[in-house]
């Protein structure tokens, strides 16, 4: 490689190594990490202070070390921004986040149409920029979004299908974004960008095979395998609503059901129900009955279909996990599952936006640090 070539591979190393850092980095830990010479990694933090990717920290005597401090020195992880948009029948949520994952900037807004793709994808990009805002951010920080969206949805971001409308089949999700706001963008299913969160920052990180399911009111799965998406023939795995010989729709409108609706008012109905529930009201408890018989009919099947070690439950049966959770187990055991273990999110109603902001990043890494190096 020529010079500039080499000192890009460099300073992608230099980046990547502060960037996984849970702590300021002295210029001895980076040599360490990175194998470069001290000489060349001075250089090139200097130019990264400069250019703003970097800060140096005031120098802090170490205890009962003699000598100058050691100079020490933080990814600004403030530098480049991510955004991440979810989209409902109902509503679209969108957050900005650095590129360590940590989210600075919030925005919320029904949609005016969902049944319109464009109108609902302009509604999508106008809470973009609210959140942006939220984030204190500008235009020229934002560097990939990416979408998590209901269906189908192919490796590039297309929706392939769509239960209850065919208005969305065949939109490009990713292509439609670009257009509207000037980054790259990526797409996935909302339930498999809630698995991929989970294991990021949730309940799975001790796990890689992981189903995070969805069931009731609105049906899903997001499967990992090995730790990786499975999307399957035009992102179709996990989309168990189309399954007509699964009983997924059979409890949909059980108001129980409801605690995944994206509707607010359908939702607080469900939690009054649980609360019923725990207060041994029999209407509401057969009523938990019904459903926890519906989820344990097909985390069977999952059981000994996709096998994973652990079943994640989430979009909003977090909310009620302390009466779900002990009876589906019960039913599991009863019918003799293998050992998968059973815990409820722990993003909640972000599962989906943090998976978003976790698939931008993966995409972006060689853009935001540079080509990944063997043994960096």
């Amino acid at each position: 490689m020529n010079q500039s070539a080499v000192r890009r591979v460099n300073t992608s190393v230099i980046l990547r190594a502060l960037a996984v850092s849970a702590a300021p980095t002295t210029l001895t830990a980076l040599a360490e990490r990175t194998t470069l010479s001290r000489r060349t990694i001075e250089l090139i933090l200097d130019s990264l202070v400069t250019a703003g990717w970097v800060a140096e920290l005031d120098r802090v005597p170490a205890r009962g070390c003699a000598g100058r401090p050691a100079r020490r020195y933080e990814l600004r992880a403030e530098h480049a921004l991510l955004a991440a948009a979810q989209i409902t029948t109902e509503d679209v949520s969108a957050v900005v986040a650095d590129v360590r994952g940590r989210i600075v900037g919030r925005a919320h807004r029904p949609l005016r149409s969902y049944l319109d793709p464009q109108a609902s994808l302009d509604d999508v990009a106008a809470l973009v920029q609210e959140a942006l805002e939220d984030a204190g951010g500008s235009a020229d920080r934002l560097r990939a979004g990416a979408l998590a969206s209901g269906g189908a949805i192919d490796d590039d971001g297309v929706v392939r299908r769509l239960v209850h409308t065919t208005r969305w089949e065949g939109v490009d999700l990713p292509g439609e974004l670009t257009r509207r706001v000037r980054v790259p963008w990526f797409a996935d299913n909302d339930t498999n960008l809630g698995a991929l969160a989970e294991r990021w920052r949730g309940v799975a990180r001790d796990h890689d095979n992981v189903v995070w399911a969805m069931l009731g009111n609105r049906t899903g799965l997001g499967i990992l395998i090995r730790g990786a998406v499975h999307r399957g023939l035009d992102g179709a795995a996990g989309e168990i609503i189309e399954a007509v010989s699964m009983p997924t729709d059979s409890v949909e409108h059980r108001p129980v059901a409801w605690l995944t609706s994206p509707e607010p008012d359908r939702r607080s109905v469900a939690l009054d129900r649980f609360e019923a529930a725990r207060a041994g009201e029999a209407a509401a408890l057969a009523e938990v009955d019904e459903f926890v018989a519906n989820i344990a009919s097909i985390l069977t099947t999952l059981s000994w279909t996709v096998a994973p070690s652990l079943i994640v439950l989430g979009g909003g049966l977090e909310d009620a996990a302390d009466v779900l959770l002990p009876r589906v187990r019960e039913a599991l055991h009863a019918a003799r599952t293998p050992a998968v273990e059973l815990r409820a999110s722990g993003l909640g109603r972000d599962a989906a936006l943090v998976g978003a902001v976790k698939l931008a990043l993966d995409r972006m890494d060689t853009e935001l640090f540079g080509p990944l190096v063997p043994g960096n």
